[in-house]
């Protein structure tokens, strides 16, 4: 059964079908297709992210893994109980997580990281999917200004309303809480734009809600 809010066989945005393709050819161990969410299929916390790494997400098929961004989200999971490890290290290692489920506002890999408006806006239909399906008081985070604005898309809802900030906390309706979290990112967190802590508080407040 195809995972709801994904199709491994999307080719909808032509710019990152065709850059699949030449990444492909000079990697061809890599995934190198839409990145499925990755998770417990009836968790209450969705995490949300950018988009699959070149060689992370890009390369082992599985959200945040194999890249550095993905270092301080498992050890953050883990330590806040929503991880059975606090590293991802390939798609067979054995790790679960508990009542937590990771997906990106984008699921194909897009060239310099940055997808462009039109694709984030065509892969909001399998975010909302995901949304959609969340169980009864729940929260999404947001990790970043993009995912937020797609969650915010997908929610049908203003953005002018729900504008972007660190630790912001926001009502969605229909039972859903947004929480936002700078992104962890390499340059993030090298700049101590995001330190440690301040990412343990985001996930910290997420346990409380739920």
């Amino acid at each position: 059964m195809r995972d709801a809010g994904f199709d491994p066989d999307c080719r909808a945005c032509p710019r990152l079908a065709g850059f699949l393709q030449e990444v492909k050819k000079q990697h061809p161990d890599y995934h190198c297709r839409p990145v499925a969410p990755f998770g417990d299929p009836d968790a209450r916390l969705l995490i949300v992210g950018l988009a699959p790494g070149m060689h992370g997400a890009n390369a082992t098929g599985r959200p945040f893994t194999g890249d550095h961004a993905g270092i301080l989200l498992y050890e953050t999971l883990y330590a806040c109980g929503f991880s059975s490890a606090p590293a991802s290290t390939h798609v067979d290692d054995g790790l679960q997580l508990a009542n937590c489920r990771i997906t990106n506002a984008v699921k194909c890999l897009p060239p310099q990281n940055k997808p462009l408006g039109g694709e984030v806006r065509e892969c909001n239909a399998f975010l909302r999917q995901e949304l959609q399906l969340l169980p009864p008081v729940c929260v999404v985070l947001a990790l970043g200004g993009i995912a937020h604005r797609a969650v915010v898309a997908a929610m049908g809802k203003r953005q002018v309303d729900f504008p972007f900030a660190h630790g912001a906390e926001r009502n969605l309706g229909e039972g859903k809480v947004l929480l936002d979290s700078y992104h962890c990112s390499r340059y993030n967190t090298q700049t101590r734009r995001l330190t440690p802590l301040m990412f343990r508080q985001v996930f910290e407040r997420a346990g409380q809600l739920l």
